[in-house]
């Protein structure tokens, strides 16, 4: 767990703001209470003020005092203002008027996602309670993609016992939640978006194996010509990066394999970041790596936004959506 409290220790030292908008829901009062009274992030929860405080009476909570609460239903006129005519501003053309901007923003999560696009949070958390799709959507159509990103995607940092691989046994893989047959444009833009998360979460430098079944066109499919072209488009993208590819994972892991399989790679045998072809490889790949390698997986990491937003398994802990807080906190650190 030494990663996690690493990844504490950075959000609290960034000082950012992260919306909660499942704010009465009880693991998530319980979860801000904590991360208040840590100082891992200031917190605003969305939600009535009443059914809030009662909740915090409840478990006796007193850090929620230190939270700002705004209610869906009576938002402060000026910001209701400034909010519809942003709404409308962006998505006018796809039929969003005042009246229906009036009407998302009493959805907590068109409203938290409003408030990360118009600066007054630096983060968004949320799915506690909401389908994935739910928490997305508001997050796609204001929020919107970074710059130079067209996919959102799914990483998870594994952190593996046997500590010869990786970062010291921490590698990512990605993506392991979104995209389910990204283009060759898209796996590259996966891939420059993951290094990205290496950096600013885990502050590992990065390098990234681009994999499939084959090693440098030792087979030939159009799977192999798609990871081939989309390690050509992430190197132009971020030539900055130490990226390579197309290579089976052994190549990438070990450097005695590659030697053999890949000589003169810039990654040796030494990746730490993996990006798999398709979602479907992904995670059958991470899910593989938690049980029978008992690796600990934390994610997924939502990445590919303009402004850091994720989401949460329903079945999430208090613990998890401390560590989801603190991760987005951390990803505003390269926005």
């Amino acid at each position: 767990m030494e990663i996690i409290y690493k990844i504490r220790r950075k959000a609290s030292s960034l000082k950012r703001r992260v919306v909660l908008p499942e704010g009465p829901e009880d693991r998530t009062i319980q979860a801000a209470d904590f991360i208040i009274g840590e100082g891992i992030a200031e917190v605003v929860l969305l939600g009535a003020k009443g059914r809030i405080r009662e909740q915090a009476a409840r478990y006796g909570l007193k850090n929620i005092d230190h939270a700002r609460i705004v209610d869906p239903y009576r938002l402060d006129p000026a910001d209701e203002k400034r909010y519809v005519e942003m709404m409308v501003e962006l998505r006018g053309a796809k039929g969003v008027t005042p009246e229906i901007a009036t009407k998302q923003l009493q959805d907590p999560l068109y409203l938290g996602a409003v408030m990360v696009k118009a600066g007054d949070v630096d983060g968004e958390v949320a799915g506690a309670v909401s389908y994935t799709g739910d928490v997305l959507r508001p997050a796609l159509q204001y929020v919107k993609t970074a710059p130079g990103i067209s996919v959102v995607s799914g990483a998870f940092i594994m952190r593996i016992p046997d500590k010869s691989y990786g970062d010291n046994g921490t590698v990512l893989f990605a993506d392991c939640a979104v995209s389910p047959d990204p283009t060759a444009q898209q796996l590259a833009e996966i891939a420059v978006s993951t290094a990205r998360t290496a950096r600013s979460i885990v502050g590992m430098e990065p390098r990234v194996a681009m994999l499939s079944f084959s090693t440098r066109g030792s087979a030939q499919h159009p799977s192999v010509d798609k990871v081939t072209e989309a390690t050509r488009l992430a190197q132009k993208m971020a030539p900055d990066l130490v990226i390579d590819g197309e290579m089976q994972a052994d190549a990438a892991l070990v450097p005695e394999i590659a030697e053999r399989k890949a000589p003169g790679s810039r990654l040796g045998g030494r990746a730490n970041i993996l990006i798999f072809p398709s979602l479907e490889v992904g995670n059958i790949a991470y899910k593989l790596v938690q049980r029978l390698a008992h690796a600990e997986a934390i994610g997924p990491v939502l990445q590919g936004m303009a402004s850091p937003v994720n989401d949460l398994s329903r079945g999430c802990s208090v613990d998890d959506i401390i560590n989801v807080v603190a991760i987005t906190a951390c990803q505003t650190d390269l926005q």
